[in-house]
C-alpha cells in the first residue's frame, strides 16, 4: 500500500476518542383536540412519538417516528380497547413517509386545495377532513427507518432496514411496540399499506401471525404485491399483458379513443391481453408477420396508439414510453401516478417520460402542510428534515426475495394467501385507480383471483375500483367513496356481538 493510500485510511479510521453522537431519546408528545366528522364532532387523543428499535441486545438502533389518532369518550378517556379497532398505515415507495394517507385520505385534517392537478401557490390549506376514518378507527401512522423523521441510531446503519426482509422485520416490532405500551393487544387489528406499503403490509401480515398477532383486516391501496406485474425489462412480457386495460382506460379518458361503453372497453381489453396478446408476445419471433401485424391493429384501437410505432416496439407497450406518446401531437406527456394529469418535458422529443406531473403537483403542498402541521398543531419540535420521499432509500433497496431466495421478483401474493389460509377470519380490501399507471388495476385483479379458490379466501375478498389515480383521495368523488367503502370493510371486520 502507498504512502497516500494509508493515509487515506487511517483519516477514515474512528477515533478512539471522539465522543458518540448521543441517542435521540424516546419521546411522546401528546396533545388533545376536537374535529367535526360528518356533522359528528370528535375529541381524540393525537400523539407523536418516537420509539426506538433494539437489537439483541436491546442497544438502540433506529428511532421510528410515530403519529398515533385515539378517539376519547365523552368523558374524555379512550374508548374500551376490546370494541375499538386500530389501524397502522404505510405509505410505499420505498422511502415514502406516511404523509400522503396521512393528510391525504385517513387522518383527521387533509390538504385542501379544490384542483390537485393545478395547485394554488402558498399558503396552502389544512382543513377538517370529512372523509377521515377517525370514527371507526383508531390510527397509526408509521415512517419507516430513513422516512419522515425516523433514522438509524447508535450501531444501527440505513443500509440495515432497506430490503424486505429488514423492513417487515422492523416494521413488525414497531407495531408490537405500539401495541404493548398503549395497552392494545386485545384490540380488532388492520393494516393499510399503498403502493409499495401494499408489499409490507401482505409480508406483515403474514410474519405478524406467525408470531400470534392475529389481525383482522388487511387493506391494500394501489398495492404493489407481484412486482413482475410492475417491471418492463426485457424478457417479462407479464407487464405488457397487465398494463393493456389501463392503457385503454387511459386513451378512452383523454378523448384519444372515444368508446360508447367504458365498462364494455374494459372488458375487451382485459379478454384481448389474456386470449390474444399475450399469446402473441409468448410466440415472440415465431409469431407470423400477418398475425404481428394484426396484432399492432388491435392494441391500437384500443389504445389510441399507432399501429405502425406498435409494430416498430415489436408489440410492446412500456409504460414510459405510453406515456410520452400517448398525446405527442398535443406537446404533453400523462402521469404515471395520476394519468389524468399532463404535464410537459424538458426533452418534448424524447422517446420516454422524463418527469411525472402527477407527482410534482402534489409534492410541495403535502411537504409545506406536513412541515406545519407537525409543529404548530402536534406541537413536535424538531428542526430535522422530514423526509417526504428519501430517493437514497429507493435507489439502495434490496429486493431480494423471501427466505433467502435470489433470482426473480418480489411477490407476495403467496404471503397473504398463506395469511388468510392460517386466518380463515382475515379479510382483504383491494382499491385500485381507474387511471394508475404505477399500479395497474388489472394488477391487483389478477392477485386477487390468486388468492386461493378456497370458499373462505373469495368471501373475505372485497375489490373496488374509482375513476382516479395511484392516489384515488386526491379525487374529491373517488375520496369520499373510498371512505364509504373502508369503513364498511372495517365494520366486516369487526366479529359479530
Amino acid at each position: 500500500m502507498s504512502a497516500e493510500a494509508k493515509s487515506d485510511a487511517k483519516k477514515d479510521e474512528p477515533k478512539k476518542d471522539e465522543p458518540k453522537k448521543p441517542l435521540p431519546p424516546e419521546r411522546d408528545v401528546v396533545t388533545h383536540h376536537e374535529v367535526t366528522i360528518g356533522g359528528r364532532a370528535l375529541r381524540y387523543r393525537a400523539t407523536a412519538s418516537l420509539v426506538h428499535l433494539t437489537d439483541a441486545d436491546d442497544a438502540p438502533r433506529a428511532a421510528v417516528f410515530v403519529t398515533s389518532y385515539v378517539l376519547l369518550g365523552t368523558d374524555g378517556a379512550p374508548l374500551a380497547p376490546e370494541t375499538r379497532p386500530i389501524t397502522f398505515a404505510f405509505n410505499g415507495g420505498p422511502g415514502s413517509s406516511s404523509v400522503w394517507l396521512h393528510l391525504g385520505w385517513m387522518g383527521p385534517h387533509r390538504a385542501g386545495f379544490p384542483d390537485p392537478m393545478h395547485p394554488p401557490p402558498a399558503p396552502y390549506r389544512l382543513e377538517a377532513n370529512d372523509d377521515s376514518v377517525l370514527p371507526v378507527t383508531d390510527l397509526v401512522f408509521v415512517d419507516p427507518v430513513g422516512t419522515g423523521y425516523s433514522r438509524a441510531i447508535g450501531e444501527g446503519k440505513l443500509d440495515d432496514y432497506t430490503s424486505v426482509k429488514a423492513d417487515v422485520e422492523s416494521m413488525a416490532e414497531l407495531v408490537r411496540k405500539w401495541i404493548t405500551r398503549q395497552q392494545r393487544w386485545n384490540s380488532p387489528k388492520l393494516l393499510v399499506g399503498e403502493s409499495f406499503g401494499g408489499t409490507r403490509v401482505a409480508g406483515l401480515a403474514a410474519y405478524l401471525q406467525d408470531r400470534g398477532t392475529m389481525l383482522n383486516g388487511v387493506g391494500l391501496i394501489s398495492a404493489a404485491l407481484d412486482l413482475a406485474a410492475l417491471e418492463f425489462q426485457w424478457g417479462n412480457d407479464f407487464p405488457h399483458v397487465i398494463y393493456l386495460p389501463s392503457y385503454a382506460a387511459v386513451a378512452a379518458y383523454h378523448g384519444v379513443t372515444a368508446p360508447t361503453d367504458l365498462d364494455a372497453t374494459l372488458r375487451e381489453a382485459r379478454r384481448l391481453a389474456i386470449a390474444e396478446y399475450g399469446p402473441a408476445l409468448f410466440a415472440g419471433n415465431a409469431l407470423d408477420p400477418a398475425t404481428h401485424a394484426a396484432m399492432a391493429a388491435k392494441l391500437a384501437a384500443i389504445t389510441g396508439l399507432s399501429a405502425k410505432w406498435i409494430a416498430q416496439q415489436g408489440l410492446r407497450i412500456d409504460i414510459a414510453r405510453f406515456t410520452k406518446e400517448l398525446l405527442r401531437e398535443r406537446g404533453v406527456v400523462v402521469g404515471r401516478l395520476d394519468a389524468r394529469f399532463l404535464g410537459h418535458d424538458v426533452d418534448a422529443g424524447a422517446g420516454e417520460m422524463q418527469s411525472d406531473p402527477s407527482f410534482s403537483a402534489p409534492l410541495g403542498p403535502y411537504r409545506a402542510l406536513m412541515g406545519d402541521y407537525l409543529r404548530r398543531v402536534l406541537k413536535v419540535e424538531d428542526d430535522r428534515d422530514y423526509e417526504i420521499l428519501n430517493m437514497k432509500v429507493n435507489e439502495s433497496w434490496k429486493w431480494e426475495l423471501p427466505k433467502g431466495k435470489s433470482g426473480g421478483y418480489v411477490n407476495v401474493v403467496g404471503e397473504l394467501r398463506r395469511a388468510m389460509l392460517d386466518n380463515p377470519h382475515l379479510r382483504v380490501m383491494f382499491a385500485n385507480g381507474l387511471y394508475d399507471l404505477a399500479t395497474p388495476f388489472y394488477a391487483n385483479e389478477h392477485a386477487a383471483h390468486h388468492l386461493g379458490h378456497e370458499p373462505h379466501v373469495r368471501k373475505n375478498v372485497r375489490e373496488h375500483t374509482y375513476p382516479a389515480g395511484h392516489m384515488m383521495y386526491l379525487h374529491p368523488p373517488s375520496r369520499a367513496q373510498l371512505t364509504k367503502d373502508f369503513e364498511a370493510f372495517v365494520a366486516e371486520c369487526m366479529p359479530a356481538r
